[in-house]
């Protein structure tokens, strides 16, 4: 009798030391997301020169009979806007 009791014994520790053996364990890692980066918005770059009917001068917009007018109360008479010289329109 002891034996058979011995014998339960093992085969129940055996049997438990085998299903913890085969147990499987599941992890879930939910982390925060990773860093953002976004591009810059390209620059336009606007020169000096006519756009249109219209002057930049590096500072603001002139229309072509203020641009003509400041001109003229200018020091140089002769005042050519850039690029309109390279065309002959000076």
């Amino acid at each position: 009798m002891k034996k058979s009791h011995l014998l339960m014994l093992v085969s129940a520790a055996a049997a438990g030391f085998s299903l913890a053996a085969h147990a499987v364990e599941i992890g879930v890692n939910v982390g925060l997301p990773g860093a953002v980066v976004t591009a810059p918005a390209p620059v336009a770059v606007v020169s000096p020169g006519w756009y249109g009917d219209r002057y930049y001068d590096g500072n603001r917009y002139w229309s072509r009979d203020d641009w003509n007018a400041h001109q003229r109360h200018g020091k140089d008479h002769r005042h050519c806007p850039p690029g309109h010289a390279k065309k002959g329109e000076c």
